[in-house]
């Protein structure tokens, strides 16, 4: 029970990684603010999911996190819930929105996926360090787009998760004098809906043979990964941009 007692907020926890992190830190005590924006019904799976789970308790949240009157009302919604002190923020929110290329890109789409991206994770991380001790943790949840690119059509999406990451480094220099560590993970292929939607399966099998684990991974091991950069366990590790991709691309 790494996180008894203590709140932690996932931005985007309604469904697949953002569910298995939900779960993942309630088994292990936490009381989790599960955040949503349009499908409260998938907000709902992930409160039954917890509450089978056992451990801590968890709340839904319906929030758009690239809005700050929003992102405020989370935190708010947090602090009367289970108190005034967040332990953790885990900064889940996100998505590649459609792969368009260059050509098909205009500006509009183009700062949507930024806003989508990184100034979800600002407004948050904004909102709620104030609210953040000696000891408590950021998890942003970058990908392996941000070091590689991107597959075909995702730039403003490898552009967004490369500006996360490159955030995570300057957040920490700034927080960590104030205890509060901050870290990223960099997902590679994933088994999820994200890539249900926007992956043809022959790339995601052609992805799965080029990996020296030959499989994709699953959001349950995506979970543990942000559970284990939260705890105590990773006090040392702070402003790294970790890798999970079994082995299909090294950093």
């Amino acid at each position: 029970m790494k996180f008894q007692g203590k709140t932690a907020i996932v931005t985007g926890g309604s469904r697949d990684i953002g569910r298995a992190i939900c779960v993942k830190l309630a088994g292990e005590g936490a009381n989790v603010v599960v955040n949503y924006n349009s499908n409260e019904g998938d907000a709902d799976a992930t409160l039954a999911a917890i509450e089978a789970a056992g451990g801590g308790k968890g709340i839904k949240v319906k929030a758009d996190v690239t809005k700050a009157g929003d992102v405020a009302a989370l935190v708010k919604a947090a602090q009367d819930a289970f108190g005034e002190e967040i332990h953790v923020l885990v900064n889940n929110a996100g998505g590649l929105v459609a792969r368009k290329t260059l050509d098909e890109m205009d500006e509009e789409f183009f700062n949507f996926v930024m806003q989508l991206n990184v100034t979800s994770a600002f407004l948050a991380t904004k909102a709620a360090a104030p609210h953040m001790k000696e000891g408590a943790a950021i998890v942003n949840l970058a990908s392996l787009a941000g070091r590689d690119g991107g597959g075909g059509g995702a730039i403003a999406y490898a552009t967004s998760k490369g500006a996360l990451m490159t955030m995570t480094r300057g957040l920490a220099k700034e927080l960590g004098p104030k205890g509060i560590r901050v870290n990223a993970l960099c997902p590679g292929m994933i088994a999820t809906a994200f890539h249900d939607k926007f992956t043809p399966d022959a790339a995601r099998e052609n992805v799965a043979n080029s990996t020296p684990l030959k499989r994709q991974g699953r959001p349950e091991e995506t979970a543990d990964a942000v559970a284990y950069l939260a705890s105590d366990e990773a006090s040392f590790i702070h402003g790294a941009n970790v890798d999970i991709n079994g082995g299909l691309a090294f950093s």
